[in-house]
């Protein structure tokens, strides 16, 4: 058995493994794990990843959690361009502490963003008081700065002139908020130009893919009392 990927492309972390393994040309089996189903918490899944969590990847015997560890492994199995993960120490460093800030920062406001904004109305039946929301999309703006100043600067891509590994996860990042209706783009033309230098980097037709699911979000029909049951401990865990 080649390589596998467990995958659902609402994940932001998946799409990015996605996205980069489809660049590349890295050949895999595409297992699909769908969130919304709860098939993340079945007990096949569970041999797979005692997390219960997506991305995971197979390659023969040995099995990787985590979509930064697997992106790094998939870099240095793979020749890949140097790019995604260049050999220039600082360089490098500079990919490791975008890697490094977005857990609990950009990618957490983005997720709370779709979880609050669509997710948990939506899908679960659960409101969302005003307040809450309005200090979810402060949040969100206050990082989105920080993205802006700190990480891009003036430059094409977070770390120069070409797309790393960094701006793969952040554009990603930002797609969940877009699928949740957010104006991310709209205000910000520094973002929305280098989300421009992405797609054309990586492919406008492999964009889209990957993002498809998450743009029709807000089409999601509303969950069954069972799913709801078995999801609410993990989403309001992940969005607090």
């Amino acid at each position: 058995m080649g390589l596998e990927l467990y995958l659902d492309l609402l994940s932001q972390p998946c799409r990015a493994v996605y996205i980069f393994a489809k660049k590349n040309g890295i050949h895999f089996q595409l297992r699909t794990v769908e969130l919304l189903k709860g098939q993340h918490l079945s007990d096949a899944f569970v041999q797979v990843n005692p997390l219960k969590k997506v991305p995971a990847l197979k390659d023969g015997d040995f099995i990787l959690t985590e979509s930064v560890a697997i992106l790094l492994y998939l870099t240095h199995k793979y020749k890949v361009p140097d790019h995604w993960y260049p050999q220039d120490l600082q360089t490098r460093a500079r990919v490791d502490e975008y890697l490094a800030w977005q857990h609990t920062t950009l990618r957490r406001n983005c997720l709370r963003a779709l979880w609050h904004k669509v997710m948990l109305p939506n899908f679960l039946g659960e409101q969302v008081s005003p307040k809450t929301l309005e200090d979810t999309m402060a949040e969100l703006d206050v990082t989105l700065q920080l993205l802006e100043d700190k990480f891009l600067q003036n430059k094409d891509f977070i770390v120069g002139p070409h797309i790393s590994l960094a701006d793969l996860v952040a554009i990603t990042e930002l797609m969940h908020p877009v699928g949740a209706g957010c104006q991310v783009f709209q205000s910000r033309p520094k973002l929305a130009a280098w989300r421009q230098r992405i797609e054309a980097a990586v492919g406008k037709d492999l964009f889209q893919e990957a993002h498809e699911v998450i743009l029709k979000v807000k089409n999601t029909p509303p969950a069954d009392p069972t799913i709801k049951q078995k999801l609410m401990p993990g989403v309001l865990a992940m969005i607090q």
